[in-house]
């Protein structure tokens, strides 16, 4: 397999709010820049759902990507989160994070409104073609409502800059027709699945936990490709509690409240999300310290 396009390690990162609630770019400057050279991310997802993106306005987003651009500058890339279930505005976002200096977008699957496959498939060409960017398809059906079929994934691949997918289906045997059908680069989008999607060929990770476990996620990525397996699953079973405990409630929810209380920005978050509890942020710290982290 080739070099994957986005490295091993991305973060779909948090976007910091001031108490008012309005956005901090120091702050995301400043998370951005500890994400890339002490938890080794070779990219970041800004404005991805765990970035809030549903609430953030189109402005606060493009202010977003160029602040984390310009502070990251050529030590990791930006992926820039701009899947909308609108596909004019989905464009629109595509070639705003373009201008911003975005190098890649992440393009979730129309939600909600459940278009079918053929439908899809239009969608997320249309968006390829609005830009120059290389693009990386979001497989959640849990959450869009519905999934990006097999069939459909083989069909999108031949598209030059669908080049990638975030792969949060959980179905590893589709995951595996993909991968051996396709040049397609699977990144687990679900933090604890990263390396059993490593084992029928996943390239790596666009985690939630790894904003506390991303370099030793990604030495457990380098030990499998190593073929050190053993470690690489010792490493694993050391994580998991990590991996999973994040999405005890609410993975922003949960990724803000252990900043915060590793000194990072306050954990504040938009409507209709809430803070987390004093006894939800003492449960996940509490994960954190027995990992290490």
């Amino acid at each position: 397999m080739s070099q994957p396009v986005f490295g091993r390690l991305l973060t779909a990162m948090v976007t910091p709010f001031r108490p008012d609630g309005t956005v901090d770019l120091a702050e995301a400057r400043k998370l951005a820049a500890h994400l890339v050279d002490v938890q080794h991310n070779d990219a970041l997802v800004i404005n991805g759902t765990t970035g809030e993106s549903p609430t953030t306005t189109d402005a606060e987003k493009a202010e977003l990507v160029a602040a984390v651009v310009d502070e990251i500058g050529d030590r990791a890339q930006v992926v820039a989160g701009i899947g909308t279930n609108n596909t004019r505005h989905t464009i629109e976002l595509a070639r705003q994070a373009a201008d911003a200096g975005a190098s890649g977008l992440l393009v979730v699957t129309p939600y909600y409104s459940k278009p079918p496959q053929d439908a899809i498939a239009a969608h997320f060409r249309a968006v390829a073609d609005a830009t120059e960017l290389p693009v990386m398809l979001y497989d959640i059906p849990h959450r869009a409502g519905v999934p990006i079929q097999t069939a459909t994934l083989i069909e999108l691949a031949a598209h030059p800059r669908i080049v990638a997918v975030k792969d949060a289906k959980g179905d590893l045997v589709a995951s595996a027709a993909v991968i051996a059908a396709t040049g397609l680069h699977y990144y687990s989008g679900d933090d604890a699945l990263t390396l059993p999607l490593l084992a029928v060929g996943g390239v790596g990770v666009v985690g939630t936990s790894t904003h506390f476990t991303g370099a030793r996620a990604k030495a457990m990525i380098e030990k499998f490709l190593a073929g050190d397996l053993a470690g690489a699953i010792a490493d694993n079973a050391a994580l998991l509690p990590v991996f999973t405990g994040v999405f005890a409630t609410q993975g922003c929810m949960l990724v803000k409240a252990g900043l915060e209380a590793r000194g990072f920005h306050p954990a504040v978050l938009r409507a209709p999300l809430l803070s987390a509890s004093a006894e939800q942020q003492a449960t996940f710290v509490a994960i954190l310290d027995a990992a290490g982290l």
